[in-house]
């Protein structure tokens, strides 16, 4: 009978940790004009970013937004500190949820290498809905970074598993003073169930 509860406790400890580990990494899809990007979010790295992110998702807020705004090496030249990114999540005003509190990369230690996905922002703690992607490894927008006066960085929470090159498609269409003169739309973002 003692074998059969040590037993019993062990699969429940088991199950336990497995499910533990299966939320540690979710995945989405990001269905554009272009293709498809899938992501991979970090929550036990990141959660309240993921949260952030996962609840915009979920309640399909993200659908039929755009990717609107492209820094290159070309429209970034006047700028003291330049970096390549994607900025997308353009959403109505009234479907914005509350700002988050920044999760920054001293606290995370997702660094925003090439394909990281992170939240845009303004002040420290005024991150809502759009994110941006990573072209190339961009250190200025870690923390400690040069990119904003803040120093505090950017809350980088995922990466890019598949599609780069469609991220790379979307850096090269036209744009003006960094704004896509045609954004590219998001069909929609969803969960990948495995």
């Amino acid at each position: 009978m003692k074998n059969i509860k040590v037993v019993l406790l062990l699969l429940v400890i088991t199950g336990i940790s497995n499910s533990t580990h299966a939320q540690k990494s979710i995945k989405c899809l990001i269905d554009t004009s272009l293709g498809e990007i899938e992501i991979e979010l970090y929550q036990d790295k990141a959660p309240i970013t993921v949260q952030n992110f996962l609840q915009y998702v979920d309640s399909a807020t993200y659908n039929n937004s755009s990717f609107f705004r492209t820094c290159t090496k070309e429209n970034e030249v006047d700028r003291e500190i330049k970096i390549q990114v994607i900025q997308g999540g353009t959403i109505p005003k009234k479907t914005v949820r509350a700002p988050i509190k920044i999760e920054t990369t001293a606290i995370t230690k997702i660094l925003h290498k090439n394909g990281t996905i992170s939240m845009a922002r303004s002040e420290p703690d005024s991150a809502t809905s759009s994110f941006f992607i990573c072209i190339n490894d961009q250190p200025e927008l870690d923390f400690g970074g040069k990119r904003n006066p803040d120093g505090q960085g950017f809350a980088a929470f995922g990466e890019v598993t598949k599609g780069m090159d469609i991220v790379l498609k979307i850096q090269s269409q036209k744009n003006k003073n960094q704004q896509l003169l045609e954004p590219i739309q998001i069909h929609a973002i969803t969960r990948v169930t495995n």
